[in-house]
């Protein structure tokens, strides 16, 4: 299956978009996509082969992807597991976790994280013990943090917001725009859900928010709101 699946990826990749894909994911030395490689394939072209393959694919062949020196077969494999998990039985999906944490770090990129990490782990741990996130929270490592943050948006869209409360505190301090921007965009979810959580928070840690978490979490309200809380910025 891997020469079919190699084949069917080929024919969709192209130089030119990769050289695109190579800037836009920062990889230049001392950025934080530095080393990744690309071939330029489009998500929604991954997305028909995913759908092609995911059903027959064992875990064995997917290594071989998940493993890969390129971006996009990683992408491919961890999408991948996003398909088997919608369809899978409960210990089929604990299966699917556990192989998706004991490879967190092939999910090395936003674009990785933000694709799968609530489609697989959010999902899995929506009835359950979430002490996993919290350790990947306490984490060093950029990627685990995105992953944890991520995670709640599945919890959220079921109007559970501990986790993204107690991560958002947690992080105010980061260094990375990757987490303010992760932070912000969930936090602006959970304000889809109830705006008056939102507010809540915003009146307590606006002042200590950096500046592109605030943005992204204040995105969705009327003007005159958004400006109130961007005073109250650093």
């Amino acid at each position: 299956m891997k020469k079919e699946i190699l084949r069917d990826l080929e024919k969709v990749s192209s130089k030119e978009y990769a050289s695109t894909l190579q800037k836009f994911f920062k990889t230049g030395k001392g950025e934080y996509g530095y080393g990744d490689v690309f071939v330029g394939i489009k998500i929604p072209s991954l997305r028909s082969i995913c759908k092609k393959y995911y059903r027959d694919i064992s875990f064995e062949e997917l290594n071989f992807f998940t493993e890969n020196k390129v971006h996009e077969y990683r992408l491919f494999a961890f999408l991948i597991l996003t398909y088997k998990f919608k369809k899978a039985t409960e210990a089929e999906r604990k299966e699917i976790y556990e192989y998706y944490l004991k490879n967190l770090e092939f999910v090395n990129n936003w674009d990785i994280v933000d694709l799968t990490a609530h489609e697989i782990v959010g999902q899995y741990l929506i009835d359950k013990d979430r002490k996993d996130i919290y350790e990947l929270v306490e984490s060093d490592n950029l990627w685990k943090q995105r992953v944890a943050v991520i995670s709640t948006y599945a919890f959220i869209r079921n109007g559970d917001f501990k986790e993204i409360l107690s991560f958002a505190k947690k992080l105010l301090t980061h260094e990375h725009d990757l987490i303010h921007k992760a932070v912000g965009w969930m936090l602006r979810n959970m304000g889809k859900k109830d705006i008056n959580e939102l507010r809540k928070f915003l009146d307590s840690y606006a002042t200590e928010m950096p500046r592109t978490m605030l943005r992204y979490a204040i995105e969705r309200l009327e003007e005159p709101e958004r400006k109130k809380y961007l005073s109250m910025g650093k």
